[in-house]
Order: structure tokens, then C-alpha cells, then sequence
């Protein structure tokens, strides 16, 4: 059908312009699938790179900042403090669509290499195989909060006809990922010598086949810890596997997934954290971060208004200064002289109550929700700390805060926007869990845990320096300190006892899993994942507590989600009987957003882990 020649040429990216004298070569592209051949499959891939892209603006804007991150109590859901809905969805992002748009190059990929000779196909083995990681990654993020999806089927309308993908459920679908990075270790570590080589192409690995046997063996163990409540053994079989596997892990940050597509490309335009207000990190888990001197809330969320000029410029109009920051002035006669102990660059982050009755406390309210108390004139400062633009987005202006009558001072240079999609320190978290639940393996736990948090840290610092965030290396005022990781800062860290593996294997559970839900504040499925499948932060926690949401009487657990709402399917669909099929098999309401029916009906690896806020159940 010639249809399929002129969307497979669209695909390819080629540029076909219809003009005097192109019509009949034209026509040999629609007439002549053996055309098709000249694609060079580097640049296919180049494509299916610039293509992999897990959280997308409206994944960002309506599912991590708010749903996600505010469920985990890592953020909140709006300036205005937490609200009694806020357990309800509305608007979201399917997390499913990314898959399927990388199948689509991947199985174009397949096409292409297809018409080629047997011994020139050969070739491009390396090539087709590191699409692997990149798919099974996709499909862990598109499976979290769904289930079933379509996978082995999808992606193949252009040259199979394949227009009703069954549904694989979670079972199936971590069976054939594993056997995916099985197949992508085994081709990648044989050292070919006549492979095509990518290079600048792959603006990830830059073509080198070690990282990413590295990078598919360690994802094996992101499969590993979802298996852990419906097939433990398992899951610790795997954990040996690449513990053992000759591909190595990623261990390093050289290792790392750092992902950035080029000098102007800047992740996404819109503004995610709507305006100022949303992204406001929760009181309790600033604290812990500060108290600890913990470098990431540096990294993860952006200084407040306040420094010392803003605080005199309160004082001189005689503005009375939020509670907190007062208390952490040194003021003398109605003049800013320094910041108490533990000084810049720690004094300018604080956080919010979650407590979604907290603003209709009369005192708590002005002190964090009225951003009338926070005004000099009409100019507005904001004194919590919140998720760090920069971080998330390119090409964002920076205002440096300052009193009112003062010219103001931008950061207006732009820079491409650099992401982290797998990392070391994940890796060795995993471990020293898997470790803890009694995986074989060659490390102890508290090695694992200790490279986990350094590794994280130093990604962490990476980023930072990489986003150009404000701060990083300059300052704006002269009592500021910049926020570059400094000496000893990671060794200061690892001496305190929050920080270190020690007590029963529960106490040593929450350990790991705190240090892994800080390092996924930038990854908040993750995170909410790991949330949902660890219990922690669990409630009554000495180190970070699982806070209740609601203090109305009757409602103490207040229900979060523990998976997306689905639509009920319309009859009208090609795919209506096997989505109401896959769904009934799952148990799953279709069309509603009651949270209780939401948490109750868990995907199929979600069965036996805890309820939010319990801890650890092995």
C-alpha cells in the first residue's frame, strides 16, 4: 500500500518537497520499499535519544507537582497550603504515550535493518539492541500507575497493520523487559568489531557499548525492587544477577544517564511551577534536610526572598518579618547584623505545613498562606523555599530579590536544560536494600548505602552546575554564600547517625528507603513509588515522620491514590473490548476519582506493600 511508504519516509525524518522534476522519484519512494534502505539507522536512533522523555510539561505540571510530590509530602499542592481535595485527580498526563512513541522508532528501526542484507544488518546489532534499555525504561514508567498496557504489539500499525495491541499484564510485562536487557547485556559485551559506531550521535553514552550494558544491566534492578512484594525471590535472584553480570554497574558518574539534546534545547516553555506559588517544599522534610546540612535542598529547591537586604527593607518600613525568618536574624536596634547559627547558605530555606487544616489557623495562615504579610508596596517576596526552576527547565530568568526602590538584577542567560534519567546512586540504594532483604551479594549494605548518598550528592551538585542554577557559583549579596558543593560537606554528612546503616533491618530499611525518596525529589514517580511500596516515611519516625493530612475527626488516614483513574472506554473504540477486558482482569473502576476506590485497587506489584505511612512489611 503506498500510504505506508510516504508515512515510513516521514518517519525516516526525510525531507521530501513535491516540485518540478521530484515527482518521479517521488513516486519510486512510494513504488520501491528497497529505497527506504539509504535511512542511515544512526540517525534513527539519534531521533528515538531525542524522543526518550519520561516527564513531559504536563506531567510535570498536573501529575508530579500536583499529585505526586504533594501526595509523598515532599511538596505542596498549592501556595495557599494543602486542601481537603487534594487527594482528588483531576487534570492528568497519561505516563503511557512515551512508550508508545518510542516503539515507533524502534520498530522503524527493526523495518529498516529488515531490508537490508543479512552480512550489512549485521552491523547494526549494537544499535538496535541499546533501544532496549530506553523501552523498558518507558514501559516501568508507563506500567506504575496503570497496570496492563499494550507493549509487544504497539508501535506496529506502519508495517504490520497491528491497529488492536493486546493488553500485557504487569507479570508479562516485567518478564519480557528482563528478557529485553538480557538480550541488550549479552550483544553489547560480545565486542564486536564490525559494528556501526554511533559517537556524537548518541549524546548520551557518545556511542560507547560499555555504559550501556552498564546502564541495561542495572535497570534490571529498578524491575527487581517492584517485584519484591508479589515474588521476592525473584527479585533478589535478579539483584544477584547484575551484581554478578559482566557488564558491571553503573557505579560512577560517568556512568550516570545524563541527558541533554543539544545548546538550545531547554526541556519545555511553559512555566511548570505556575508563577511562585506551587513546588513549596513541606516544612518537615526542609527541616530535616537543613538540620542535617544535607547539600541537596540546595540543589532541589531555590533560596527564599529573604536575604539581608530584603529583611532590612522590612525592617525599615517596619513590616513585620515572617516568624521563622525573624527568629533566624540577628537584629539589633532595627538593623539586620547576620544570620544565627547555622548561617548561609541554610537560612533561606524553609518549608510549609502540610496539614490541609493549616490555614485555617489564624497565626499559622499569616505566617505561611497570606502573601499580603509579605508585600512591601506592591512588590512581592516569597519567604519559602521552592522547587528550583532551573532544575527543571532552560532558559528561565532569574530576579534577584532586593528592597523595593532598588533597579532590579536579572539572570537572563540561557542554557540548555540538563536531566538525569538513571543514576548510580539509585543503583547502589537498590542494592543496599536488596542487600538488607537478602540478596547474595558481593558488597555489604552499608557500602552500598554510604556510595548511594556520595553518589547522590555529587549528581546532585552536577545538575546544579550544569543548570547554571542562581547562586551556584556567584552570589547577589555580600552576607549570601554560594550553593557549590563544598569540601568535606558529603563527609560531614555520612558522620551523622540518620545517615548511617545501624539497629534491626526495619531501622536499616528506613534509613535506605528516606535516603531514597530524598534522592527521587526530581524523579517524583519515583519517588511516589517508592513511597507506595516502602510504607516510609512512616509515622512515628524519629528520623522523618509520615505527617496525617487531615485532623478532621473521622478521617485520619485521609486515602491517597494508589493509581491513576481511568476512563471508561467508549464503545466507539477499536480497542473497547480488550481495555474493558484488561481492566476487569485487574479489578479496576474505570471513571472514577473517589480516592478511597483509587488506594483499594493497586496495580498488580502493589499488592501486599504497605499502606502510606506504615514502614517497611517483609
Amino acid at each position: 500500500m503506498r500510504y505506508k511508504s510516504i508515512i515510513t519516509a516521514a518517519i525516516l525524518g526525510t525531507s521530501l518537497i513535491v516540485a518540478p522534476g521530484c515527482k518521479d522519484e517521488f513516486a519510486e519512494v512510494n513504488t520501491n520499499p528497497s529505497a527506504v534502505t539509504k535511512a542511515d539507522v544512526r540517525f534513527l536512533f539519534t531521533k528515538t535519544l531525542a524522543e526518550f522523555e519520561p516527564s513531559k510539561y504536563q506531567q510535570w505540571f498536573y501529575n508530579n507537582l500536583q499529585y505526586m510530590l504533594p501526595w509523598t509530602q515532599a511538596t505542596l499542592s498549592n501556595e495557599a497550603g494543602n486542601q481537603a481535595a487534594m487527594n482528588l485527580m483531576g487534570a492528568y498526563e497519561s505516563s503511557q504515550s512515551q512508550v508508545v512513541n518510542i516503539k515507533l522508532y524502534t520498530e522503524e528501526i527493526k523495518y529498516v535493518l529488515s531490508l537490508m542484507e543479512e552480512g550489512e544488518r549485521a552491523k547494526y546489532e549494537n544499535i538496535r539492541v541499546m533501544c532496549n534499555p530506553l523501552l523498558v525504561y518507558l514501559g516501568i514508567f508507563g506500567t506504575d500507575m496503570y497496570g496492563s498496557l499494550a507493549y509487544s504489539d504497539a508501535g506496529k500499525a506502519l508495517h504490520e497493520l497491528i491497529l488492536t495491541p493486546g493488553y500485557e499484564d504487569q507479570e508479562s510485562l516485567f518478564n519480557t523487559w528482563l528478557t529485553q536487557l538480557d538480550e541488550a547485556i549479552e550483544v553489547l559485551t560480545s565486542n564486536k568489531a564490525d559494528q556501526v559506531t554511533l559517537g556524537a550521535q548518541d549524546f548520551v553514552y557518545q556511542g560507547d557499548t560499555e555504559k550501556w550494558a552498564k546502564f541495561a544491566n542495572s535497570l534490571k534492578l529498578k524491575i527487581a525492587v517492584r517485584l519484591l512484594h508479589v515474588n521476592k525471590a525473584k527479585a533478589l535472584e535478579i539483584a544477584q544477577q547484575v551484581a554478578t553480570s559482566p557488564a558491571g554497574i553503573m557505579n560512577s558518574l560517568d556512568d550516570d544517564f545524563f541527558y541533554c539534546k543539544g545548546s538550545q534545547e531547554y526541556h519545555f516553555g511553559d512555566d511548570v511551577l505556575d508563577g511562585q506559588g506551587r513546588g513549596i517544599g513541606s516544612q518537615h522534610l526542609i527541616e530535616f534536610l537543613v538540620n542535617h546540612k544535607d547539600p541537596r535542598v540546595r540543589f532541589v529547591f531555590q533560596k527564599n526572598d529573604f536575604n539581608s537586604m530584603v529583611v532590612q527593607a522590612f525592617l525599615d518600613h517596619k513590616i513585620d518579618l515572617p516568624p521563622y525568618i525573624k527568629e533566624a536574624a540577628n537584629i539589633n536596634n532595627g538593623k539586620f547584623e547576620g544570620w544565627k547559627a547555622p548561617g548561609e547558605p541554610w537560612v533561606r530555606y524553609f518549608g510549609a505545613p502540610i496539614n490541609t487544616d493549616a490555614r485555617n489557623n489564624g497565626a499559622t495562615n499569616d505566617a505561611y498562606f497570606n502573601y499580603n504579610k509579605f508585600k512591601i508596596g506592591d512588590k512581592q517576596y516569597y519567604p519559602m523555599a521552592r522547587m528550583n526552576r532551573e532544575m527543571l527547565q532552560g532558559q528561565k530568568d532569574y530576579t534577584f530579590p532586593d528592597a523595593p526602590e532598588v533597579s532590579v538584577t536579572e539572570d537572563k542567560q540561557d542554557n540548555a536544560w540538563y536531566g538525569l534519567h538513571f543514576s548510580s546512586a539509585e543503583v547502589n540504594l537498590y542494592l543496599a536494600e536488596l542487600k538488607l532483604l537478602g540478596a547474595n551479594l558481593p558488597q555489604s549494605a552499608a557500602e552500598y548505602f554510604k556510595q548511594g548518598i556520595e553518589l547522590s550528592v555529587l549528581e546532585y551538585d552536577k545538575l546544579a552546575e550544569l543548570n547554571k542554577i542562581p547562586y551556584y557559583s556567584d552570589v547577589y549579596d555580600k552576607k549570601e554564600a554560594t550553593l557549590a558543593l563544598m569540601d568535606n560537606e558529603i563527609n560531614n554528612l555520612l558522620e551523622s547517625a540518620d545517615y548511617q546503616l545501624s539497629g534491626s533491618t526495619k531501622e536499616q530499611l528506613e534509613k535506605v528507603y528516606i535516603q531514597q525518596y530524598i534522592h527521587f525529589l526530581l524523579f517524583p514517580q519515583d519517588q511516589y513509588v517508592q513511597v507506595r511500596r516502602s510504607g516510609v516515611p512512616m509515622r512515628g519516625s524519629k528520623i522523618l515522620a509520615w505527617q496525617d493530612f487531615s485532623t478532621t475527626a473521622g478521617d485520619p488516614n485521609f486515602a491517597i491514590p494508589r493509581r491513576w483513574t481511568i476512563n471508561s472506554p467508549l464503545q466507539s473504540d477499536l480497542m473497547y473490548q480488550i481495555k474493558v477486558d484488561a481492566f476487569k482482569a485487574q479489578g479496576y473502576t474505570t471513571g472514577t476519582q473517589d480516592p478511597k476506590i483509587l488506594n483499594f485497587e493497586r496495580v498488580w506489584y502493589d499488592k501486599g506493600a504497605p499502606n502510606f505511612g506504615e514502614g517497611p512489611n517483609f
